[in-house]
């Protein structure tokens, strides 16, 4: 469970997990102060409060249909103390490498959480959660430094030689071999019914099937005029999965595009670099629930992919770098809980009182 990872790149989405993590400061204001006040764990002596594991466990459990188990809920915390006792690890391991996130840095990040919203949008996402700008500052802090710590002690040592990559490519040569032709597709998507949890860059959202078609026809027209794709999409496209990369939805086998019937076969004929006419978006009982415009960015051929292509090469480097960026993070994690006095007092007291 890696509940701090909270920032992507999309800083709109990014708001929205932050705000559903931090739990109103008002809830906690019932408890006692002395139980509030409750040390669940040390980290060289640095306490982690009963309070700040609550509020972490209530974020969890709020959209759950019911609440969980006393043994569900005691697992929980302890995964939560547990995160909670890294992230200390690595906060106080910055300290000692002079790591710490700068304001610049912090600022930065938050201008880039404010970019999608008003100033009167964002001010009243932080009322309802009675959240201050300061608290959002405290959490980009904790997420950077940690980055800065990993990048450092861990990113800046993987090396992935082109040994590596030939090896792994003549074990795994099977991977690279295409079945049937692959579409790289990006699209522009507007939707006829308002729909609270879309965002792009200009905050575009059309209500109703006539402003839809409005919308995408003069989307339509501005592409003609070679405006950027990527740029439009994240500025006007109502996909809440593709707006924020430019639209781009990845690669697509030729047999999904021949099961989406006329509009895939539009795609289908499309050359790279190319886009589509508007095409509707069916929904079920092929009722219009929207319209999009599809860009065919790439067309791969079926067949073997060789080691010699670029593009096989960097796809091998990733996997690659991904595998032991975990395996070298694991490793370091432990050796700091190796070096560190951690005393977890939640999970003695679990211990100590099985039958409850």
């Amino acid at each position: 469970m890696r509940f701090r990872s909270l920032f992507t790149r999309s800083s709109a989405s990014a708001l929205t997990v932050l705000l559903a993590l931090c739990v109103l400061a008002g809830v906690w204001g019932c408890r006692k102060s002395g139980e509030a006040d409750e040390a669940l764990a040390t980290v060289n002596g640095k306490k982690i409060l009963r309070s700040e594991v609550d509020k972490y466990y209530k974020n969890q459990t709020a959209n759950s249909p019911a609440q969980p188990e006393p043994e569900q809920a005691d697992s929980l915390k302890l995964q939560i103390v547990r995160q909670l006792i890294d992230d200390e690890i690595m906060m106080q391991r910055a300290a000692k490498l002079n790591l710490n996130a700068s304001d610049e840095e912090i600022d930065s990040k938050l201008n880039e959480l404010k970019a999608p919203y008003t100033k009167e949008e964002f001010d009243k996402r932080l009322k309802d959660k009675n959240l201050t700008v300061e608290d959002l500052k405290n959490e980009l802090r904790r997420n950077e430094t940690v980055q800065k710590v990993l990048n450092k002690e861990i990113n800046s040592k993987i090396n992935i030689s082109d040994k590596d990559i030939s090896d792994y490519y003549n074990a795994h040569k099977a991977e690279f071999n295409l079945i049937e032709p692959q579409y790289h597709l990006a699209r522009i998507l507007v939707t006829n019914q308002p729909n609270p949890n879309i965002r792009n860059l200009k905050n575009s959202k059309a209500q109703n099937d006539g402003e839809a078609k409005k919308k995408v026809e003069q989307l339509h027209s501005n592409l003609e005029s070679n405006e950027d794709f990527a740029t439009v999409a994240m500025n006007y496209s109502e996909d809440p999965d593709t707006a924020s990369n430019g639209g781009d939805m990845g690669f697509w086998p030729e047999s999904a595009l021949k099961q989406q019937g006329g509009p895939g076969q539009s795609i289908m004929n499309l050359q790279p670099g190319q886009m589509s006419g508007v095409l509707p978006v069916l929904g079920p009982g092929k009722v219009t629930t929207g319209y999009q415009i599809i860009k065919l960015i790439a067309k791969e051929q079926a067949g073997q992919r060789e080691i010699t292509d670029p593009r096989v090469q960097q796809n091998i480097r990733e996997q690659l770098r991904q595998r032991r960026e975990q395996l070298l993070k694991a490793a370091y994690y432990e050796a700091l809980h190796n070096d560190a006095r951690i005393e977890n007092y939640l999970a003695e007291n679990i211990l100590k009182n099985p039958s409850k």
